[in-house]
């Protein structure tokens, strides 16, 4: 079976797949354009993409393929158009639980990064325009104790609450599409505007794509407290970056703290330059262990379709 990897993976992670597979792997790290990704189609059997690569409709067109499955390394997969995928007969995994405690772990960073100016008070240091302490430098927002509205409540949603709640004894909200039970005390909120109105920290934690795009947009940051901030761990549209940054400059937001952005890696210089903005290169499950488990996941439903099993974590 020939496998094509469209991202280098960790030294472990690579070993297993070539030892398994045919495989190739890109060494380039920006993604696949969707005539890049049409060509892969033609000339492998699966596919292990990631965030960003080209797996359009247009790319997708024109079946069937040689390739039958993308394994998507990752969680999210709204880089893939999963009905022109189905349409053309290419099966879609994704690598889901591998993910949750890390991507949970970095929102609680930024939470306290953002809440405590962690990266302004580090900025500070390093320019050596620290003075000293006194009893005002740098007051932020304690933690401990608040009310988290947590948008989106599957695993990663599940896992951020847990850690709010019993990690720092805060109150739990949050909205969700469908119904959801806790193991924890949470409050299911069925008005968005509502939670926003009512959370100290708001965290976004929802699936990518079209029903979720600029889902908070200047009337949700309008309806925040001005106290507040907003965490984003999902994906970058999912806010709308311009309304987001005249909040910021406005100061009708205590401050955000984001691991995504909306044209990602792309930065606006805007965006850069507001000290309560916590800015995050993408890191929610970079760690060793973490991204060797991703890859590892991925692989196992590229050797399920080579042994013709049913694909574990098959989403279309």
């Amino acid at each position: 079976m020939r496998l094509l990897v469209t991202r280098r993976m960790t030294d472990r992670a690579e070993a297993a797949l070539r030892n398994r597979f045919d495989t190739t792997i890109r060494d380039d790290t920006t993604p696949l354009t969707s005539d890049e990704a049409a060509a892969a189609l033609a000339a492998y059997d699966a596919i292990i993409p990631t965030l960003g690569d080209g797996f359009s409709a247009a790319a997708l067109a024109g079946g069937p393929h040689r390739c039958r499955l993308l394994a998507n390394f990752g969680a999210g997969f709204n880089h893939i158009d999963i009905a022109a995928a189905q349409a053309a007969g290419v099966a879609v995994t994704n690598t889901p639980d591998v993910v949750t405690d890390a991507t949970a772990d970095l929102a609680l960073t930024l939470i306290l990064m953002t809440a405590r100016r962690a990266a302004e008070g580090e900025r500070l240091v390093r320019a050596g325009r620290w003075t000293g302490w006194h009893p005002t430098q740098m007051l932020g927002m304690h933690v401990t104790g608040r009310t988290v509205g947590v948008v989106g409540m599957g695993r990663i949603g599940q896992a951020i609450a847990q850690r709010c709640h019993f990690g720092f004894g805060m109150r739990v909200l949050f909205h969700n599409r469908s119904r959801v039970a806790t193991a924890f005390p949470a409050e299911q909120v069925p008005d968005l505007p509502a939670l926003l109105a009512a959370a100290d920290i708001v965290v976004l934690a929802v699936p990518g794509g079209a029903a979720t795009r600029h889902l908070i947009g200047a009337a949700e940051l309008a309806a925040m407290q001005p106290h507040a901030i907003l965490v984003n761990v999902a994906r970058g549209d999912v806010v709308d970056e311009a309304a987001l940054i005249e909040a910021l400059a406005a100061r009708r937001l205590f401050g955000a703290g984001l691991d995504v952005y909306e044209r990602e890696p792309v930065v606006p210089a805007a965006l850069a330059a507001l000290d309560n903005a916590v800015l995050l290169p993408h890191l929610g499950t970079a760690t060793d262990d973490v991204r060797t488990d991703m890859a590892l996941r991925a692989m196992a439903n590229v050797v399920a379709l080579d042994e013709g099993r049913a694909l574990p974590d098959r989403v279309a």
